[in-house]
């Protein structure tokens, strides 16, 4: 199974992709593929498109495209809901300890990383940032 992670702007600017990158191959996940890229508004806007009507929205996709961030496409049996147990609560204040949120995460807005909520949402997610080709596990 697979889910997209993205670390964010704030933890890029940080200097903490490494760390956040070691904590989830240390907790089972393979990396597909991954990359440092920097989006547009119009790209975050059409990610985050499912959150069109919600009142975070225009902060949300100011900040996704404020600085690079990493998208790393993940596989692991039962990928989505592990991944979500590593991150963590998406307010740090309120996450587990060890998480990546508590770790790195600085508000509720700035909060480290994305993980696809969904197996279906993973597949999608993954498939926004990497062509088929792209990834690892279809490399020869």
């Amino acid at each position: 199974m697979r889910t997209l992670a993205i670390i964010k702007p704030d933890a890029v600017r940080k200097n903490v992709v490494g760390k956040i990158v070691s904590q989830i191959t240390e907790s089972g996940f393979t990396v597909l593929g991954m990359k440092m890229i920097r989006i547009s508004r119009q790209q975050a806007e059409a990610f985050y498109a499912v959150h069109r009507e919600r009142p975070f929205f225009g902060e949300l996709t100011e900040f996704m495209s404020s600085g690079p961030i990493v998208p790393i496409a993940l596989e692991k049996d039962n990928a989505v809901t592990d991944f979500r147990g590593l991150i963590g609560a998406t307010n740090p204040a309120e996450a587990a300890e060890g998480t990546i949120r508590k770790l790195y995460a600085s508000s509720l807005g700035e909060n480290a990383v994305h993980g696809s909520d969904s197996e279906d949402n993973g597949r999608l997610e993954v498939a926004f940032f990497f062509a088929e080709a792209e990834l690892a596990d279809n490399l020869s």
